[in-house]
């Protein structure tokens, strides 16, 4: 329904490239630029301005971006609405998850979604909590699904999944066979973290400080990206690591990590849906439903 010019527009004014946008839209640069030098010439204002071998929205472009952002939100209302008169759910959904989410909770759900709303397209992207967030404050995605709560005044959290985060090591550390750790025992230790941003990280600081103690007492000795690389770390050395229980199942199953009480330390939280404040999107609000109920019938 919507120009195609200005979702040429969207798509450059988001990546800042014309060869990014040129794959996204899987239409040639030339064709990219065409369309971008057809909105200028109708509105009559540069809408690209070049910076080295950078580009960057002029005035005119922010102002552009601005409307054709809120055009396409009306543009996904209308056709939901329009297609639920005749019973029918369709459309694109573009959905960001948290690395725990997306690689230990969303899988079954999205087959499920899938299975039930045929017409209904899933464009997911994953990130850390920190850039799900950004994500969703810049109009990428529709819904998104954290691990930690931050404080945005522009978005609403919706409880989802409650989730506890354990202190694990592997088999042959040689704390592996303590019943609980005091924390002086903790500071004395060496940890894999995850990276700044993390949803995970911040909720850990959160309960250390309950106990008298913050992440950055911690000595850390090596940062990773993704639970994954820290769950392997911790079999081929003797650090420490906080991790998601959801993350666990196999190496627990295994016998490869172990879990460590920490004396008073007690880590949960939960995975929360993210929207923008107002009136949610039709697609948004179907597919966060559908979790719901997936996770309720467990």
């Amino acid at each position: 329904m919507s120009d195609f010019r200005l979702e040429v527009f969207y798509t450059v004014a988001r990546r800042l490239s014309f060869t990014k946008a040129a794959a996204a839209l899987f239409i040639t640069q030339p064709a990219v630029t065409k369309h971008i030098n057809e909105l200028e010439q109708q509105y009559d204002n540069k809408l690209f301005e070049r910076k080295g071998n950078k580009i960057q929205l002029t005035a005119a472009g922010e102002l552009l971006l601005s409307h054709t952002e809120a055009l396409f939100d009306v543009y996904r209302n209308i056709d939901f609405d329009m297609n639920a008169l005749v019973h029918k759910k369709e459309g694109i959904l573009y959905l960001g998850a948290s690395t725990t989410v997306s690689q230990y909770i969303i899988a079954p759900i999205l087959a499920g979604f899938r299975k039930k709303f045929k017409a209904i397209e899933i464009r997911l992207i994953n990130g850390n909590t920190e850039q799900i967030e950004r994500a969703l404050l810049e109009k990428e995605i529709q819904l998104g699904i954290i691990e930690g709560r931050s404080k945005h005044q522009e978005i609403s959290y919706t409880e989802f999944i409650r989730d506890e985060i354990v202190l694990v090591c592997g088999k042959d550390h040689p704390l592996a066979r303590k019943s609980e750790l005091s924390k002086e025992s903790i500071l004395e230790s060496s940890f894999v973290m995850r990276e700044q941003g993390s949803g995970t990280l911040e909720v850990i600081d959160y309960a250390l400080k309950e106990i008298g103690m913050r992440v950055a007492d911690l000595k850390v000795e090596i940062q990773l990206g993704s639970t994954e690389s820290i769950k392997s770390y911790l079999m081929h050395s003797h650090c420490l690591a906080f991790i998601s229980v959801h993350a666990l199942t196999d190496e627990l199953q295994r016998g490869t990590l172990r879990i460590i009480d920490v004396a008073g330390l007690n880590i949960e939280r939960y995975f929360y849906f993210i929207q923008l404040h107002g009136k949610p999107d039709g697609l948004s609000e179907v597919f966060l439903r559908h979790a719901q109920l997936a996770h309720n019938l467990k």
